[in-house]
């Protein structure tokens, strides 16, 4: 890469981070930088950008559950609320076709349902990426959020294998049977790669070669490829290890992707006004996510938690309107028009995603009059009983601090997890274990109507730090008088505990080697050393 290219890449992912934004708005900016500067997109950046969306759809398939996709408010939300957007999006852009404007004039309803389409999707890396930074993407409305993230990206990549036009060859019938026969095979080579370098070449290697190459030679897309054969490796145990270790790689190739996009053209004053009439149009898609997932039973503060992170354009949508200027169905000027205002819904969702909770609770009254009457079995507070003790995060940590304290206090001790399949493997057990959420305000609220006092001691083994940082954050909101013990990995996390009011903060590396310590200096001692 041309040292230019890379220091305004850089300089721009930093400008734009340091006012807490995601860093590919500065990519973009980038990329209308150099085309001011007449720099051209070469063969270089023509490969990283087909690399990073290979990865992309690689790393996203290697993250889904297909029994979270079989969830009807995940598909039909996602299904649905695509079909209503790209209708009234759609009526919105033909509407603007009277305005005046030069780039709406002559568009007809097909036209205008194609952009509205382009518009329905939400920017998987955006989402992703805040959801991560905000210590959500753990919790039930994260969930949802990806896993409607995840549809949206099938229904992308089957539109562009449409919209390639190519006729499969007959032998593509025969792609089932060549990956079951490849499964054990990859299977075995990842049970016995081990953890390091390797590890992220055969990522690479399957992503590219049995992957996007394999379809590509017969037919079909090589992006569909990439997406299937992650969600193939996806059922291995390291399938969560590769996607991290890969997460760097594809955010650095999709470099190429934005600077790609903004070298598309520079945005004119006409661009400007029609790329923030086009981001208005989000207040729409952000009313239709909340009522949609309403309909389906969820909570009016889970509805507004999955709908914020998606109140956003897509780089999806980017790729499938590139493929209609390829087929000549739009005009070039509307990539540019897109691209900008993509980056302005960035900037204007990053700061709301930030502030989420504190939005919900201002407007909490108004919401609350569309919930339902039932809700979803999994998106209810559930009554803690006569618990004292609550223990958040049922990991290897969770289930060995809850089984020595049930020793002591029985009963008294109640778990609690997000993952409704790790709570039903520890009820099955016989733990005394319920499936909650400990950044969710609502339940606290419920155990702060407990008698006052009852519950002495919250203990937070949950696996990242950020989940364990909101969760207090939630305790402060109801002020809960009671004991916080917290669980850290990093010295300077055990700062920022404390700090914040935790009263015992343990780091597990150093107490798990003062016990391993122990257990050694026990079996000395009884062998007479």
């Amino acid at each position: 890469m041309d040292p230019i290219w890379l220091t305004l890449a850089f300089a721009s992912g930093f400008a734009v981070r340091t006012i807490k934004l995601p860093p590919l708005v500065g990519y973009l900016i980038a990329g209308f930088i150099l085309n001011e500067l007449n720099a051209e997109a070469g063969e270089f950046i023509e490969v990283v950008s087909d690399l990073g969306v290979t990865l992309l759809l690689f790393t996203i398939g290697l993250k889904i559950n297909i029994k979270d996709l079989l969830k009807p408010e995940i598909w039909g939300g996602a299904s649905i609320h695509m079909a209503a957007s790209s209708v009234l999006l759609g009526v919105a852009i033909f509407a603007l076709s009277f305005s005046g404007f030069s780039l709406f004039a002559g568009l007809d309803w097909k036209v205008s349902l194609l952009l509205a389409f382009t518009l329905s999707f939400s920017s998987t890396v955006f989402a992703v990426k805040v959801l991560e930074e905000t210590g959500q993407s753990n919790s039930l409305h994260g969930k949802i959020s990806i896993g409607v993230l995840i549809v949206q990206d099938l229904i992308a990549v089957l539109f562009l294998v449409i919209a390639a036009g190519k006729i499969p060859h007959w032998y593509a019938i025969l792609i089932p049977a060549g990956l079951y026969v490849i499964r054990p095979i990859l299977f075995y080579m990842l049970e016995k790669i081990g953890h390091g370098e390797l590890l992220i070449l055969y990522g690479f290697f399957v992503a590219l070669i049995p992957g996007a190459y394999l379809f590509e030679m017969v037919g079909l897309k090589a992006d569909l490829g990439a997406l299937v054969i992650g969600m193939m490796i996806s059922q291995h145990k390291k399938g969560k290890e590769l996607a991290d270790g890969l997460m760097a790689f594809k955010d650095f190739f999709l470099i190429g992707f934005f600077l790609k996009i903004g070298l598309a053209g520079i945005p004119s004053y006409n661009h400007i006004i029609i790329a923030f009439i086009l981001a208005l149009l989000l207040n729409l898609k952000l009313v239709l996510y909340f009522f949609t997932f309403i309909k389906f039973r969820l909570r009016a503060r889970t509805s507004v938690l999955t709908s914020l992170p998606l109140a956003n354009f897509s780089e999806f949508g980017l790729i499938v309107i590139a493929v209609g200027i390829g087929n000549a169905w739009i005009p070039e000027d509307w990539m540019v028009v897109l691209a900008l205002a993509l980056s302005i819904t960035f900037v204007i969702s990053s700061p709301i995603n930030n502030y989420a909770i504190p939005i919900f609770n201002k407007i909490k009254p108004f919401l609350l009059r569309f919930e339902t009457k039932e809700r979803i079995i999994y998106d209810r507070t559930i009554d803690i009983r006569d618990a004292e003790i609550l223990i958040f995060g049922m990991g290897l940590l969770g289930s060995a601090t809850y089984d020595q304290l049930n020793k002591r206090y029985s009963q008294k001790v109640l778990a609690l997890d997000y993952n409704r399949e790790k709570v039903e493997k520890h009820m099955v057990a016989g733990r005394n274990v319920i499936h909650d959420d400990a950044t969710d305000t609502e339940f606290w609220e419920n155990v702060m109507r407990k008698p006052a006092g009852q519950v002495k001691l919250v203990m937070l083994c949950m696996d990242d730090h950020q989940s364990a940082m909101d969760t207090i954050k939630r305790l402060k909101v109801v002020n809960y008088p009671g004991m916080v013990a917290a669980t850290a990995q990093f010295d300077d996390e055990i700062i920022e505990l404390k700090k914040h009011g935790v009263h015992l903060a343990y780091n597990l590396y150093s107490e798990a080697g003062v016990g391993f310590a122990d257990q050694v200096c026990d079996n000395l001692d009884s062998c007479g050393l």
